[in-house]
């Protein structure tokens, strides 16, 4: 068994604990409103502001038969070399605007890009493909409101979203020119790796995943179809320059390993690194754990030289800080 008082530090634990308090480890147990409250409370409870300079307002696309909210943010530093489309996470099930207000505020802040972030339908009441089909419709409308390249990002079930749309839109002549998935769900083996090792991990379980899925698919085998799961795609070629960060405490890690290989094998640019010591959705965390903030910068960086066609990262992973930092000084133009 996994001793995660060994890997975890003691801010990172306080940051668990603090979570715990408001989202209990058995929330999947509550109905889904219930779920949805908790949740909403515990974001509230983590929420850290908007840094000087960032402006956002809410705007409504449309879709074949409803309207899609979205929140675009503007910093004062505005670059104009890109914009970011963001997916939230929370398992399908839970989340929105709200959920990951300042995370995107403050992702536009220190990137200078826009950000839109996408309030996609929901499940149980919208089983997949109602949140891909929404984040598909955000990207057209994106395309055509913007002159501007595309990168996608996302965390969690968002990062799931993110690779889903991007291999979709490969060979769209808008095609997104980077994607950033931070502890994505990808549709790896649930029988091995990550997902074995820290089954029992704090903040998000094996268990946990199974209900998400379930809840997702209505408990069918879609387990084939791309859009729901981005490690089903069988040709790896033509996909975007691709950054994938991943929590070491986390049943989801191997899905990033195992993405980056495939895009590497089908000849495209890919860097995995797993933060050690870190937990699922430590995003919530950027503010009080020296790890979290750490990685975050990571994040924001990639992000800022997708978005300027840069590639800061070695090939493939690195997980020794001092050819991290080394790497980082190194900028190839990517093609």
């Amino acid at each position: 068994m996994t001793d995660y008082r060994k890997l975890i530090d003691a801010e990172t634990w306080a940051f668990i604990d603090r979570t715990n308090s408001y989202y209990p480890p058995n929330t999947i147990d509550y109905t889904i409103d219930q779920q949805r409250e908790v949740y909403n409370r515990m974001c509230r409870e983590f929420f850290v502001g908007y840094p000087d300079g960032v402006s956002a307002e809410n705007k409504e696309i449309k879709s074949t038969d409803h309207k899609i909210p979205i929140r675009r943010y503007r910093a004062t530093r505005y670059d104009s070399r890109a914009m970011v489309l963001y997916f939230h996470g929370g398992g399908f099930v839970v989340g929105g605007l709200e959920s990951h207000d300042d995370v995107c505020a403050e992702i536009c802040h220190r990137t200078g890009f826009e950000v839109v972030s996408v309030d996609y339908r929901l499940a149980p009441e919208h089983r997949h493909p109602a949140s891909f089909d929404d984040c598909m419709a955000a990207f057209e409308w994106a395309a055509e409101a913007y002159d501007l390249p595309i990168v996608l990002a996302g965390d969690s079930a968002g990062g799931n979203l993110a690779a889903a749309v991007t291999h979709r839109t490969r060979d769209h002549k808008r095609k997104p020119i980077g994607q950033m998935l931070i502890y994505p769900g990808l549709g790896g083996d649930m029988n091995t790796g990550s997902y074995v090792t820290h089954a029992e991990a704090p903040m998000l379980t094996l268990r946990d995943l199974n209900f998400y899925k379930d809840i997702r698919t209505g408990g069918k085998d879609i387990s084939k179809d791309v859009a729901y799961a981005p490690l089903a795609e069988t040709i790896f070629s033509n996909l975007p320059p691709t950054i994938i960060i991943t929590a070491e405490c986390d049943p989801l890690s191997s899905d990033g390993e195992a993405y980056r290989d495939r895009i590497m094998a089908g000849g495209g640019k890919a860097w995995w690194h797993e933060e050690a010591g870190l937990v699922h959705g430590y995003l919530r965390a950027r503010h009080s754990v020296c790890r979290a903030r750490e990685s975050f910068t990571r994040i924001v960086d990639s992000i800022k030289a997708l978005g300027r066609r840069e590639w800061t990262h070695p090939m493939g992973v690195a997980t020794d800080p001092a050819k991290i930092r080394a790497a980082a000084e190194v900028v190839h133009p990517i093609d």
